[in-house]
C-alpha cells in the first residue's frame, strides 16, 4: 500500500478528533481500498459504516471501525489533494510552455503535469495520452464531471506531431468513450500557424461538434511564444488572428440553434487583431474564463456597472502595472477616472524575462515591473494584480516579493484582486 494522505489538521469537534486522530497520521486505506487522493477520500467516505486503516508517527497501523452519517467525513484537512503522485506529461509538444522557460527558475515550474483529478478538482487541462483503462472507468463510475481536455487537433496524424507523441492519434475514440459515459468535457485547441489552423481547424471542429453537448464547449487560444521558443513554430499575426475571429463566427453561428455558440475565441485574438470584444451574452456562462477567454469582457462589463463618478479622492498620486495586453483592458478606464479627478498613470510593462511576445499579465515578473518603473516617477503607490503572483502567494514567478520590490522601487506596493471592485477600492484609499 502507498504511504498514505498525510493529515495537517483535524477539527476538534470532527469524526476523526473522535477516534484520536492527529495532524502528522497517515491516512492509508479505507474499507481495505488505498487511498490515492482527494476523490477517492470522498468518494469511499460515502457510506454509514467504514473501516479506516491509519499510520500513526510512531509507524504503527491502526484500524478503525466507524458508523456514521451518509454524508460526515473524518473532518481532516491533508497536506495534498493527490496522495500518490502527480502523474507527469509524457508529451514533447511543439510548443510547450515549460520547455521555454529559462533555466535558474524554482524547480516546481519545470514540472509538467498531465493528471485527469487535477483536471477535475481544480480545471487544468490534459491530454489523455497517458490515460490508463481502469483510470478512464474511475472517472467514469465516479463520474469525475467536468473534465478539460488539450485536443489541438483529432486528426490521427496532426495531433501526434503536436504532441510528440506517437499514441495522441486516440483522441477522438477517448473523447467519445467519455462523453458516452456521461462525462461533460470543455475542450481547448492551442493554435500554430501552418499545423493546427484553417481547414485543420474546421476538421477539428466538426469532429468536436458531432459530441456536442458532451463537449460542452471549444476555447481556441493563440499559441503562447517565449523568447526560447523551438523551431518550428511561429507566433499568431493580426491577419492570422482576423481570420481565425472570421472562421469562428462562422462556427457559432452554425452552432447557435443547438443551443450554444460552442466555440470561444481567447482574448489575445481580439488584441492581435485589433477588433473590440463581442458583448457578454456572446460568451454564454464562460465555460472558458479560466482559459483567458472573456477575461477582458467580464472585467469591462463589471466596470460599467459601477458607479464611476466625480468624487473627492484622496490626495495621492497611484500608479498601475500591468501587463501589455492587460493594459489594452485597462487604459479607457483609467482615462476615465482621471476625467473624474483621480491621480492615477497606466503602465504597460513588457516582458523581458520570458520575451516580448509574452503580454499577457499573469507573466509579468517582479524584475519586469523592477526595470520598467524604477526610473519612472511612481507617486505614493504601485498597484498590481494579485494574478502575478505565484498562486496568488507572495512571491513573482523569479521570486521576488512585493516587499522587495516595495523597498527597491521605494514606494508602496499594494497586491489586489483583478476586478474593477477592488481596483475602485484601492484608488479611493478604502480599506487601507
Amino acid at each position: 500500500m502507498p504511504d498514505g494522505a498525510l493529515v495537517t489538521a483535524v477539527d476538534p469537534q470532527g469524526l476523526g478528533a473522535e477516534i484520536g486522530l492527529q495532524p502528522g497520521d497517515r491516512l492509508v486505506a479505507i474499507n481495505g481500498q488505498p487511498v490515492m487522493d482527494l476523490l477517492d477520500y470522498r468518494f469511499r467516505m460515502a457510506d454509514e459504516e467504514i473501516s479506516v486503516l491509519i499510520s500513526k508517527q510512531d509507524g504503527s497501523l491502526v484500524e478503525f471501525f466507524i458508523e456514521k452519517d451518509y454524508h460526515t467525513d473524518l473532518g481532516v484537512t491533508f497536506q495534498e489533494t493527490i496522495f500518490g503522485g502527480l502523474r507527469r506529461c509524457a508529451n514533447q509538444c511543439l510548443f510547450c510552455f515549460v520547455d521555454q522557460l529559462p533555466d535558474g527558475l524554482r524547480p516546481s515550474l519545470y514540472v509538467k503535469d498531465d493528471d485527469y483529478r487535477l483536471s477535475f478538482l481544480h480545471g487544468s487541462f490534459i491530454t489523455l495520452t497517458s490515460l490508463q483503462e481502469q483510470e478512464m472507468q474511475r472517472i467514469i463510475t465516479q463520474h469525475l464531471s467536468p473534465l478539460y481536455v488539450s485536443v489541438h487537433s483529432t486528426n490521427p496524424e496532426v495531433r501526434p506531431r503536436l504532441l510528440g507523441n506517437p499514441t495522441a492519434g486516440r483522441v477522438m475514440e477517448q473523447l467519445t468513450d467519455l462523453v458516452e459515459g456521461g462525462i461533460t468535457l470543455h475542450c481547448q485547441i492551442v493554435l500554430c500557424p501552418g499545423v493546427n489552423d484553417g481547414p485543420e481547424l474546421d476538421r477539428t471542429l466538426e469532429d468536436l461538434a458531432g459530441l456536442f453537448p458532451g463537449v460542452r464547449s471549444v476555447g481556441v487560444v493563440p499559441v503562447g511564444l517565449t523568447a526560447y521558443q523551438p523551431p518550428g513554430i511561429r507566433p499568431v499575426q493580426k491577419e492570422q488572428a482576423v481570420a481565425v475571429l472570421k472562421q469562428l463566427a462562422v462556427w457559432q453561428k452554425r452552432m447557435l440553434p443547438k443551443g450554444s455558440r460552442f466555440v470561444f475565441a481567447a482574448d489575445e485574438f481580439y488584441l492581435l487583431a485589433g477588433q473590440p470584444f463581442p458583448p457578454e451574452e456572446s460568451y454564454e456562462d464562460y465555460p472558458q474564463l479560466e482559459n483567458g477567454i472573456g477575461l477582458a469582457c467580464q472585467f469591462l462589463t463589471e466596470w460599467k456597472r459601477l458607479t464611476i463618478k466625480r468624487r473627492c479622492w484622496p490626495n495621492k498620486r497611484t500608479t498601475i502595472g500591468s501587463g501589455v495586453a492587460g493594459a489594452c483592458v485597462l487604459a479607457p478606464m483609467v482615462d476615465e477616472l482621471r476625467n473624474l479627478g483621480a491621480q492615477v498613470e497606466l503602465v504597460a510593462v513588457p516582458n523581458r524575462f520570458f520575451g516580448g511576445g509574452v503580454t499577457v499579465t499573469g507573466l509579468v515578473t517582479g524584475h519586469d515591473l523592477l526595470q520598467t518603473l524604477q526610473s519612472r516617477p511612481l507617486g505614493d503607490e504601485l498597484i498590481i494584480p494579485a494574478v502575478m503572483l505565484r498562486d496568488r502567494g507572495e512571491c513573482f514567478l523569479d521570486d521576488l516579493t512585493p516587499n522587495s520590490l516595495a523597498d527597491q522601487l521605494g514606494v508602496r506596493v499594494r497586491v489586489i484582486e483583478p476586478n474593477p471592485q477592488a481596483l475602485l477600492t484601492a484608488l479611493s484609499n478604502e480599506g487601507g
